[in-house]
């Protein structure tokens, strides 16, 4: 038997040091602390199936129907026909003119946005992230070796986009922008106005936009139309998903449109090109895609009636401690606290000893791009708040 190798250990590539993602890495502590024998509740994650909501039986009985009819092989790179289908038949109801060729099923959001952003951005190129912004879009930026470059969003607005600081972040090599809205981690909804200025904005620079709107069903005050519903000749790629209004986050089911100009033609051939190469999302759960875009939606009525009560005892408990505020969030399931800190101490510091003292696990800002010595903790404390409010 061949003896242990005594040479030296194996080095990790390089890019590996710049990839972070702030949402699990955190949980690395939570454990050290469980480990003591301290109960911790997870606050760094949004899953909306831990804090007491169901995903809809009849999203379950399509997977269960498409595995007992035997679709548990490989599809088509893009996806089944039907849920690319319905997909567009739905982007087409929200006023967005998107055939099924232009629709890709992905693993989640998450996969989209990679294929996309490995798609469209050189290394050394630029894209621009809100800050705060949800840590996947730096993570993958990292990853290819491009660059991302914050633009403010501001928390006396509403956490809106600040423009004229927008404006002065584009160089040269600025290849595209990132808008989530409804916004993850903040809550916030950006108004009509707002949207155009982006778009134009994008426009006249030649960017593409990326339009994350995972929770585009989850405004308090009803669904938010899609951002390429105002300009559907315009470079816009959607993304949705099942894992948050519809309650499947495991499945990891999503879905990306290229909007319908032909300046983005380029762009979904090289999607599709590195779509071919990972294979397929996962197949009996692409079934449910088909389920949840065409049939029962009611569940999402009570599901933001729910979620609007969570918010409203999450900003009023969080507003009555001194030295803590929070914007009252307008959709989705998240908030984000300012705190105000001691000197020299740092969000992270924080957020470690709440974890050691209180047995609570959020997230630092600055593992969404702010600044670490101007506290603004991320943690799905909207779902969260009936516990918080009897704790």
């Amino acid at each position: 038997m061949p003896s242990a190798s005594t040479g030296s250990a194996i080095r990790p590539a390089a890019r590996v040091g710049r990839f972070s993602y702030a949402i699990r890495q955190v949980v690395a502590e939570a454990k050290k602390v469980e480990a003591t024998g301290r109960a911790v509740r997870y606050l760094n994650i949004g899953d909306p199936n831990a804090f007491g909501f169901l995903t809809p039986p009849h999203l379950i009985e399509a997977v269960a129907k498409a595995m007992r009819d035997g679709h548990n092989g490989y599809t088509a790179s893009a996806g089944i026909v039907s849920a690319r289908e319905a997909a567009a038949a739905d982007f087409v109801a929200r006023g967005v003119p998107v055939s099924p060729d232009r629709v890709l099923i992905t693993s989640g959001t998450s996969e989209g946005i990679e294929l996309a952003l490995s798609a469209i951005v050189d290394e050394g190129e630029d894209v621009l992230v809100p800050s705060p912004t949800y840590p996947l879009y730096t993570a993958v930026l990292a990853k290819i070796g491009a660059h991302p470059v914050y633009y403010r969003t501001d928390p006396t607005q509403g956490w809106l986009p600040d423009l004229d600081h927008l404006a002065r972040q584009v160089t040269a090599k600025t290849r595209a922008l990132v808008l989530i809205d409804p916004n993850n981690p903040t809550g916030a909804v950006y108004p009509e106005a707002v949207r155009r200025e982006l778009i134009a904005f994008a426009e006249a620079r030649g960017l593409v936009i990326l339009a994350d709107e995972v929770y585009g069903d989850l405004g308090f005050d009803g669904p938010v139309p899609p951002l390429a519903a105002l300009a559907p000749e315009a470079a816009i790629i959607s993304y949705s998903s099942l894992s948050k209004a519809y309650l499947a986050p495991g499945w990891r089911a999503g879905w990306m449109g290229v909007g319908a100009t032909p300046r983005l033609d380029d762009a979904l051939a090289a999607i599709k090109k590195l779509a071919d190469g990972r294979l397929c999302s996962p197949g009996p759960m692409q079934y449910a895609v088909t389920a949840a875009l065409t049939g029962d939606r009611s569940h999402q009525v009570a599901f933001r009636q729910e979620l609007r009560v969570r918010a409203e005892i999450t900003a009023r408990r969080f507003n009555a401690v001194p030295g803590m505020q929070v914007v009252m969030p307008r959709a989705a399931f998240y908030a984000m606290p300012q705190v105000t800190l001691p000197a020299g101490k740092t969000d992270e510091d924080f957020v470690l000893g709440l974890l050691r003292a209180k047995g609570i696990l959020c997230v630092h800002g600055s593992g969404f791009g702010l600044p670490a010595d101007v506290e603004a903790i991320y943690d799905d404390v909207a779902t969260y708040a009936r516990e918080f409010q009897a704790a």
